[in-house]
C-alpha cells in the first residue's frame, strides 16, 4: 500500500511540473507581464492556493519582467486570467518575494 501512495505522489508532482514549461509558459503564453483578471474567457484558469502552487505570483506595479511577476491591468493585457475555485489549469500562490516556479 505504501508503494502505491509513493507512486501516486510522484505522478502528481510530474504532472504539476509539466503544466508550466521551463521557459515559464503555459500553452505558449508567458506567465509574466501585464495581466488582466477576467470573469470568463481567459487565456488560462488559475486557482489561488496557500500551499503547493504550480506558480508563485508577485503583484508588481512596474517592470513585470520575470517569471511570476504580474502587473494587474484593466486593458491591453499580455495575459488574461480567470480565477476559479475548481478545475484550474494551474494553481498560483501570491507571494511578496521570490516569484516563479517553486
Amino acid at each position: 500500500m505504501l508503494a502505491i501512495l509513493v507512486l501516486g505522489v510522484g505522478a502528481a508532482s510530474a504532472s504539476a511540473e509539466d503544466k508550466i514549461g521551463k521557459n515559464c509558459t503555459f500553452k505558449g503564453k508567458k506567465l509574466w507581464g501585464k495581466v488582466q483578471l477576467v470573469t470568463s474567457g481567459g487565456d488560462l484558469k488559475a486557482e489561488v492556493v496557500d500551499a503547493f502552487p504550480d506558480l508563485k505570483v508577485q503583484k508588481v506595479t512596474s517592470f513585470p519582467d520575470a517569471c511570476g511577476k504580474w502587473q494587474i491591468v484593466t486593458s491591453l493585457p499580455d495575459l488574461k486570467v480567470q480565477l476559479v475555485s475548481s478545475f484550474p489549469d494551474i494553481k498560483i500562490q501570491y507571494v511578496t518575494t521570490f516569484p516563479g516556479k517553486p
